[in-house]
């Protein structure tokens, strides 16, 4: 019986059933169905980071303090990682530490699940790379049959890992043990971190460009494609593609850029710096079938009012989700691209969902979205929740956007929580590790 079915059989007595509706054309949606998945008790934040094909999301959650819940500054006081099952929350635990988080994450078709995990151990070198301010040990983790296990490193002391196939291969970044002479803090020898990637439990460096020192693989596809970045501390950093072990650059506008995920028909989203050095936005590149390159194909553009953006996932069908931040580095709207044209998800909300989601990070191949959103009223409001978002072949009546326009200035500042995932991928045009 594989995880999904055990899982599923476990959880059945108790959940809710919920009857998904119009799949057929993901396309022909003109709303969502929102379910607001909450945050675990005693915390003030949680975010959908991975949803797969059946629903299922792999989520982060804890609590920052009041203004700093979405600071690109911000240390979360404690995090969890967890999936949600049709509602019902399943605390993954961690590797002996008192947190578990994801840079990025992943929960594959076959209930696998990915992320990083702080030890008992304090990190000899001082570095903090599950950011908790604990200066702990941070270990990539593979989560299955109801157990955390930690991935090997490439002889470093830390690593994460992002993303897993319906293979069981896996990529993320792992510390080889090197002092990285491009990346030093105060009094902090922060060491080397290649991009890698496991298969049958092993650890294999995956190659940079440029003679870069460090990189991160951020996602693969079932195909084995995985795409991420390559650079170092002090200068622009490189999208990647990785194919049958070889590393190409992604074009870019000639700032920088990286990778953040690909689909099975080789379409890859992430971000770009716009050519003047001042902003960036999402972009799109395909691979060029039978040539072994890619194109970049699409360098989208921003909703009103908003500085900067990235393109955060994509599905088979080319749909394309992901969040844009204010000028002063608060998220401000997720968005969908489809068929050429980008929409602020919250003119696709109902207004009785009372959540105005900031940014999606992923969207399965049914066209459910995962992401974070902020509650506008009542006793929650000012938290941030996790939101699933089901496309619905129906009208949605008046918007979360046009029942809440001031929604974001009235909660407590809340839009940069994903921004401290991207510690290794700064805003504003300057990629920053």
């Amino acid at each position: 019986m594989n995880m999904f079915k055990q899982l599923r059989n476990i959880l059945k007595p108790f959940a809710t059933i919920f009857a998904l509706t119009c799949f057929g054309n993901a396309f022909a949606q003109v709303s969502y169905q929102v379910t607001d998945l909450g945050v675990p008790k005693n915390d003030n934040y949680s975010m959908i980071m991975s949803v797969n094909d059946e629903g299922w999301s792999e989520i982060m959650a804890g609590n920052f303090l009041p203004g700093q819940g979405d600071s690109l500054s911000g240390v979360p006081l404690n995090g969890r990682a967890l999936i949600n099952v049709d509602g019902h929350y399943v605390d993954l635990g961690t590797l002996g530490g008192p947190n578990s988080w994801m840079n990025f994450g992943e929960i594959n078709d076959l209930a696998q699940v990915v992320g990083d995990s702080e030890t008992a151990v304090p990190d000899p070198n001082g570095e903090d790379i599950c950011g908790f301010g604990t200066h702990l040990t941070c270990l990539p983790f593979l989560w299955q049959s109801f157990h955390m296990s930690a991935l090997p490193t490439l002889g470093g002391n830390n690593g994460e890992a992002s993303a897993i196939n319906n293979l069981g291969q896996i990529v993320g970044m792992a510390e080889n043990g090197a002092v990285d002479p491009s990346c030093q803090t105060g009094t902090i020898n922060n060491r080397v971190q290649l991009p890698v990637l496991w298969e049958n439990g092993n650890a294999h460096a995956l190659p940079t460009v440029d003679h870069d020192p460090d990189g991160f693989a951020f996602w693969i596809n079932d195909r084995g494609q995985a795409v991420g970045y390559s650079g170092n501390c002090s200068g622009p950093i490189h999208g990647i593609l990785w194919e049958n072990g070889t590393a190409s650059a992604l074009a870019d506008l000639g700032t920088g850029g990286f990778a953040e995920n690909i689909n099975n028909q080789g379409q890859i989203v992430g971000t770009v710096g716009s050519a003047d050095g001042t902003t960036q936005t999402g972009a799109i590149w395909q691979i060029v079938k039978g040539t072994g390159t890619t194109k970049l194909t699409t360098v989208l553009g921003l909703l009103p009012g908003d500085a900067a953006g990235i393109a955060f996932g994509n599905n088979n069908e080319g749909q394309v989700v992901g969040g844009e931040w204010n000028a002063n580095f608060y998220w401000s709207h997720a968005f969908i691209w489809q068929n050429g044209v980008m929409a602020d998800l919250n003119t696709l909300f109902p207004a009785s969902s009372n959540l105005f989601a900031t940014f999606a990070a992923k969207i399965n191949n049914r066209g459910q979205i995962g992401g974070m959103a902020i509650v506008c009223s009542g006793p929650q409001q000012g938290e941030m929740h996790a939101f699933l978002a089901t496309p619905v072949k129906q009208i949605a009546g008046e918007s979360i956007a046009q029942a809440a326009p001031n929604c974001l200035e009235s909660n407590f500042p809340a839009a940069d929580a994903v921004n401290r995932l991207l510690k290794k991928s700064g805003p504003g045009g300057q990629f920053v590790r």
